[in-house]
């Protein structure tokens, strides 16, 4: 879209939320970057000029706007929505795996070499793999400096800075304030109760319907992996340098986010993973847009409008939870979950709740026995079989997967068929445009709404639809009165 100079300069000029985070506007006369909605005066249009990430108006000598805090806009809805080189890129880069791994890494899990992945990266962004990780850092020891007392070494260290002087020159750079100046601007900010917990809040953009997305995580909660607690989803995380807990609290204008991290190194991690969680990054304007060129979905968007896809943090914990609940109840899914939780879950201290275990890694669900699961015997060949090929390696499920690949990986495994991998596609991967036609729910909601009810028909009226059917999926779902989609009391 940045290239689009008309259409960025009125989306300035009305300083229209939705574009926050599609693009950033530098100011050339101040040599500022903003996100579009900036609350000051926009600058003359002669002195804009548009950058696709952060990372590229860094790049080309510009600072962050202390005002509108660019780096903290929604990231781009289009790494949810394509699958392609680039996004997939962007996905793992959020995940941490150049801090982790480097370029090489990167390449390795995309399968390209380091020069194609770089080529591609500076052609769409502007700016490489390793200046959008840097970014990344940048925001990381912002939010570390600003919610935490860690002195300012451990701050460059949690926020993967090889060094003191790297990280004091970035942040001068980047924000054009010290560390300790910046920290001084947020002192008089409430400060964490222990080491390793922070409070922060999660952007989005207008409007979001919080119904099914806490709902759904609510009902469909594994004991002791997850619960719902005093207005809040919690729930551990496995994360690459330790674990953690995590507590989501809907509000009007934000999702507050409370972290206890065993390793600060896993922050910028877990925030990305708690923001694919809850689909924050959508862009539920252009979706409900679309869908209500459908006359019959149309009342469903205007009634409730925003409605996300809730997804996981965990893509692999997803596709076992997913086979476990083939033809089974809501309740009866999260007891076989539970079951195998307390078998081969690592225990984890929870003193502000009720958890008690990580979800078991593939790693130690390959040694659990078969015959432990109360389920038809053709289920457990099922789930075993799924366990050993993601144990393997032989099924990437994983941000940076291709959606075509694994939907394919999947089908093959006896015992998985289309509603699975449509699942896995919608929940696990983030395939917005993943469908469930046969399912009993959406088939009977198109039934009431007058809609085609068989799947053949279904997945050709669907076609209007496209590139959002798994949020028609939500739509569909709301007209059922389930538990996942009502917002838990208490």
């Amino acid at each position: 879209m940045h290239t689009d100079f008309d259409r960025c300069v009125r989306a300035v000029q009305s300083k229209d939320a939705r574009f926050d985070g599609w693009f950033f506007t530098a100011v050339l006369t101040t040599r500022i970057y903003c996100r579009p909605s900036c609350p000051v005066v926009p600058p003359k249009v002669e002195n804009m000029s548009f950058y696709p990430s952060a990372a590229a108006a860094q790049q080309a000598g510009f600072r962050a706007c202390k005002r509108c805090r660019p780096d903290a806009s929604p990231g781009s809805p289009q790494w949810n929505e394509r699958a392609d080189l680039v996004a997939r890129a962007m996905r793992l880069i959020a995940d941490g795996v150049v801090d982790r791994d480097g370029v090489p890494g990167l390449a390795a899990r995309l399968g390209y070499s380091t020069r194609q992945i770089e080529r591609q990266l500076l052609a769409e962004l502007g700016a490489g793999p390793l200046a959008l990780a840097r970014a990344q850092r940048a925001q990381t020891a912002r939010l570390l400096i600003e919610t935490s007392d860690l002195p300012m070494a451990e701050v460059a260290f949690a926020a993967g800075f090889a060094s003191i002087r790297t990280f004091n020159d970035t942040v001068r750079e980047v924000f054009a304030l010290s560390p300790t100046e910046l920290r001084g601007r947020t002192r008089g900010g409430a400060r964490p109760a222990a080491p390793g917990a922070l409070s922060l809040r999660l952007p989005f953009r207008a409007p979001l319907c919080p119904d099914n997305l806490f709902g759904h995580l609510a009902a469909t909660a594994v004991p002791g992996v997850e619960e719902w607690r005093d207005g809040a989803y919690r729930r551990t995380l496995r994360l690459p340098y330790g674990h953690g807990i995590v507590s989501l609290r809907p509000t009007p204008d934000h999702i507050g986010c409370h972290l206890s991290l065993t390793d600060l190194r896993d922050l910028a991690g877990a925030i990305s993973r708690c923001r694919r969680l809850l689909d924050l990054d959508a862009d539920p304007v252009a979706i409900d847009e679309l869908l209500r060129t459908d006359l019959e979905l149309a009342p469903l968007v205007d009634k409730v409008p925003g409605r996300r896809v809730p997804r996981t943090v965990d893509a692999d914990e997803f596709a076992v939870r997913a086979v476990i609940g083939q033809q089974v109840s809501t309740a009866a899914a999260r007891t076989h979950a539970g079951r195998l939780v307390t078998a081969h879950g690592e225990p984890v201290d929870d003193p502000a709740g009720g958890l008690t275990h990580l979800f078991p890694s593939t790693a130690a669900l390959a040694d659990h026995d078969p015959e432990a699961l109360a389920m038809p015997r053709t289920r457990r060949a099922t789930i075993g079989g799924l366990i050993d090929a993601l144990a393997a390696g032989d099924i990437a499920l994983g941000v940076g997967s291709d959606w075509d690949r694994a939907r394919a990986q999947l089908t093959a495994l006896p015992g998985i068929g289309p509603w699975t991998v449509e699942v896995i596609a919608m929940r696990a991967l983030g395939d917005p445009d993943a469908f469930l036609p046969t399912d009993l729910g959406v088939r009977r909601a198109a039934a009431g709404l007058g809609l085609p009810a068989t799947p053949g028909a279904l997945v050709r009226h669907s076609a209007r639809w496209r590139p959002w059917r798994a949020y028609a999926v939500q739509y569909l779902w709301a007209t059922d009165d389930h538990p996942i989609n009502l917002l838990p009391e208490g």
